[in-house]
């Protein structure tokens, strides 16, 4: 992975745990979820006038992604409405990639070499230890954390099934704002057939940290994607994770979470694992 590839994800992290406070932010999860995946929505139709279309053989996969992608809100918002954001966000993130790299290795035929494995292995230390720390102290709550580690089965899944879509669509623009157009569609339209006339008057008052976290997802998603077509999707998804560490920081600035020794330490492990990546790369 070349130091661009790595900063375009790295960027991609941060705004991802931007948008996803902002989602646990917003005290109705259908109204925030509905604005930021109408949102997104509305900014893929916006680009599609201005991008090519992907090639046939991607169509497949992005409508794959749209349905995989539903299944994950739904899941999303069940988690963020269990449990804290300290414990849904790291244990949904975390859980991601490990997944991929199997994923990848059996439907993209990706096997990490001997420094990208040992950079996974310890990215994914470090993110579990995040997660981990997410639970000290707390009785736990099984409900919210089956809900987060199915979130993080999603993740798995739309990663790899979006890494080899783009990869086939000729054009990786495309792809993401046909991807945005058709992905947001059915969490609004659910929210539509339940509030009717109420719609606006529910949606108002969360309208503008909504949109910023739909313009965050889409740059987040954006990125993740031009990254998968220049290089490995194990990496990516490991990569791509540090932002549990960033979600830890905010957790500890605005929610008033403690961030502690071993978040410090779990993050020293994820940097190991970074620089073993970009010397694999």
């Amino acid at each position: 992975m070349t130091p661009t590839v790595a900063a375009a994800v790295l960027l991609a992290a941060v705004t991802h745990a931007g948008w996803n406070a902002l989602a646990h932010r917003i005290t109705d999860k259908l109204a925030g979820f509905t604005l930021i995946a109408g949102g997104g929505t509305l900014i893929g139709l916006a680009m599609v006038p201005f991008v090519a279309v992907p090639a046939a053989r991607a169509w497949p996969y992005l409508i794959g992604s749209a349905f995989i992608h539903i299944v994950y809100f739904v899941l999303l918002m069940r988690s963020f409405r269990l449990g804290d954001f300290g414990q849904a966000y790291p244990i949904a993130r975390g859980s991601a990639p490990l997944v991929v790299t199997l994923l990848a290795a059996l439907f993209a035929h990706e096997v990490p070499d001997g420094w990208a494995a040992a950079g996974i292995a310890l990215s994914c230390a470090g993110l579990t230890g995040v997660a981990l720390w997410g639970l000290r102290g707390q009785p736990p709550n099984w409900a919210a954390i089956g809900a987060a580690a199915a979130t993080g089965l999603t993740i798995a899944s739309y990663t790899v099934v979006d890494g080899l879509g783009v990869r086939a669509s000729g054009s990786s623009a495309g792809y993401i704002a046909w991807l945005m157009a058709v992905e947001g569609l059915a969490v609004p339209a659910y929210a539509l057939c339940r509030w009717r006339g109420d719609t606006l008057a529910t949606l108002r008052p969360f309208a503008a940290v909504g949109l910023l976290g739909a313009a965050l997802s889409v740059a987040a998603y954006g990125l993740v994607l031009w990254a998968q077509t220049r290089a490995a999707l194990a990496p990516v998804a490991a990569l791509r994770e540090s932002s549990i560490i960033v979600g830890a920081a905010i957790g500890a600035v605005f929610f008033k979470e403690r961030f502690g020794t071993p978040r410090i330490l779990a993050a020293g492990l994820l940097v190991l694992g970074i620089g073993l990546m970009l010397r694999a790369g």
